[in-house]
């Protein structure tokens, strides 16, 4: 459990940049919602829908594919069907990001395997907010039990 919480910590630290594939402009869906979190603390969020592409999203242009990104992205987020996650992690691994997140309920095992092949990290069947708060945004102060014991307090990521 520790090298776990260690690696999600180390991932969200170094990734900044995060292309969310499949974010919707409706402020009341999942993706939305993670994605302006992740904003807030202070990632960039790239949209990543079709159904958007050359609107803006959160601030953001929104684009079609990963591969229409002029700039560099760190973490690939995935808002999409299990079935879905292959062709967006070969063009992951195409873009040169550094790690393909699965979102809860996701979980293409061989996705991940050729993500991790290519080098990249890959998290399945977690959501980076939930995550990023248990992990750095206080969430254990409200009650909440995060599984990490530390007698200190993780260093909060700059905004």
């Amino acid at each position: 459990m520790s090298d776990e919480i260690s690696t999600l910590r180390r991932i969200l630290q170094e990734n900044r940049v995060i292309a969310v594939v499949g974010l919707s402009a409706d402020w009341f869906r999942p993706s939305y919602f993670a994605a302006k979190y992740m904003q807030q603390h202070g990632y960039r969020v790239i949209p990543v829908n079709p159904r958007y592409a050359g609107q803006k999203v959160l601030g953001e242009t929104c684009y079609a594919g990963l591969k229409d990104i002029p700039d560099k992205v760190d973490l690939v987020d995935v808002f999409r069907r299990t079935d879905d996650v292959m062709p967006i992690a070969e063009e992951a691994i195409a873009i040169g990001a550094r790690a393909l997140w699965q979102q809860i309920g996701v979980k293409n095992e061989a996705a991940a395997d050729a993500a991790r092949k290519a080098g990249l990290d890959s998290v399945m069947d977690r959501c980076v907010k939930i995550e990023h708060a248990r992990l750095f945004g206080g969430l254990n102060w409200v009650g909440v039990n995060t599984r990490v014991i530390s007698a200190k307090r993780p260093k909060v990521i700059a905004n």
